[in-house]
């Protein structure tokens, strides 16, 4: 199938096709997305060869009415029942989802919901995905923050009330390398009582490193589950190779990290059978670590700077309530996080159903949240955004909009504990 998303050689600047001539050179350009480049860790797991079984036997058409009640109707959500509530035929029974997804998310976590805000420390890519904001052929903003200046943004972060962060970057590891990120996570830890990452992957003893430095999860996209339509969307970089990036979590498991989360970007393929996947991973994951925090994202494609076109396939709000209530159903006690990707009305309505967590005063740039929550206007340049957001409430105003809905909003429940010497 032809991708709607290609960017051709007649809409590049010429900046960016001296760009594109350097990276063709590269050797990971339209390479063989399932062969791991040198340096790429590969561990011993069959976790991908199982999710990628089910995915690729899944046959949403072939359930009815009937299989969707019975699947309500058990107490314990099985593989085929989560099935059931991802095919069309649950889509009548939405109301009855939500009802028993609300009944699980109130049993497992009150009615708390977690707040956080995301920062994107740089925006260089080397990566040639053509969906993204980030990727190396658009001709945006670059800019990566110094410690000084990163320190400053979480300052101003922090001062909002806000415990947990999550630290970004563009996935170029020239220009924000390991131990660059490590330093964000050390400065961090400072103001901050939960670090999470959502970078490029690393190996083991990498994510050993950054966990070392102050960061407790890690946070993967795996954008689409369907190889096939993975190469398609993914033309050069790291970032082509599917199987690296589908280990991710378990090598971050391995490197010690408390916690990961798993997403499927909903809108690149097929997206019943995209999430499918996607809590199929998170389950066996859960099933092999039983100890790991397993959380799961639900995002959908947004607009990008220079590409207005970009938007999901077939993944309206229905669509995508579904898939958050049939996530509930299967994992009760994993996280639900619901980004600033959707409206204001969607999260202020899922987080009363399934989802635990929302971020708040967000800002997709690079190095603007002091105008962001000040309301004043920075005088330096920053980096342009990954893509735009639709929900651009600061802390405070969400704060109030959770407590008014019956909400308990809660910035954090760690504690920690420092031994005596």
């Amino acid at each position: 199938m032809e991708n709607q998303y290609f960017v051709d050689s007649e809409f590049l600047s010429e900046r960016a096709l001296e760009k594109k001539h350097r990276l063709e050179s590269d050797p990971s350009f339209r390479t063989d997305h399932m062969q791991y480049l040198s340096g790429m860790e590969q561990i011993k797991s069959d976790i991908m060869e199982k999710v990628m079984h089910e995915m690729d036997s899944y046959d949403y058409s072939c359930y009815s009415a009937a299989d969707v009640k019975a699947a309500l109707s058990h107490e314990k959500c099985s593989v085929d029942d989560f099935k059931a509530l991802l095919s069309p035929a649950a889509e009548p029974f939405l109301e009855e989802m939500a009802q028993r997804a609300r009944e699980k998310t109130s049993r497992h976590f009150g009615n708390t919901v977690y707040l956080f805000t995301p920062l994107y420390i740089a925006n260089y890519c080397e990566n040639y995905c053509v969906y993204c904001g980030f990727n190396c052929y658009n001709h945006i903003n670059r800019m990566k923050l110094d410690m000084n200046q990163i320190e400053h943004e979480m300052q101003v972060i922090s001062q909002s009330g806000m415990e947990e962060i999550l630290i970004l970057t563009g996935e170029s590891r020239e220009q924000s390398d390991v131990e660059y990120i490590g330093s964000a996570c050390r400065l961090a830890a400072k103001y901050f009582r939960l670090v999470g990452l959502e970078i490029y992957p690393v190996n083991t003893n990498e994510y050993k490193y950054l966990h070392e430095c102050g960061a407790d999860y890690v946070t993967v996209f795996q954008e689409t589950y369907d190889p096939e339509r993975y190469e398609q969307l993914h033309l050069a970089g790291h970032k082509r190779v599917f199987p690296y990036r589908f280990e991710a979590q378990e090598r971050a498991l391995m490197g010690g990290m408390r916690g990961v989360a798993f997403s499927a970007l909903l809108g690149l393929s097929d997206f019943r059978k995209d999430a499918l996947a996607t809590g199929l991973h998170a389950y066996m994951i859960q099933r092999k670590y039983p100890s790991a925090e397993i959380s799961l994202s639900c995002p959908r494609l947004r607009p990008i700077i220079n590409n207005d076109r970009i938007n999901p396939l077939d993944v309206h709000e229905k669509q995508l309530c579904q898939v958050v209530c049939a996530y509930r159903i299967f994992m009760p006690f994993a996280g639900i996080t619901v980004s600033s990707r959707e409206s204001e009305a969607f999260r202020n309505g899922i987080v009363k159903i399934a989802a635990t967590k929302v971020s708040a005063g967000v800002s997709t740039g690079i190095g603007d949240h002091e105008s962001k929550y000040t309301g004043s206007e920075k005088e330096n340049k920053t980096g342009d955004e990954q893509f735009e957001i639709n929900d651009s409430r600061s802390l405070d105003v969400m704060y109030r909009d959770m407590a008014e809905n019956g909400l308990q909003p809660v910035m954090n429940d760690y504690l920690y504990m420092q031994e005596e010497i």
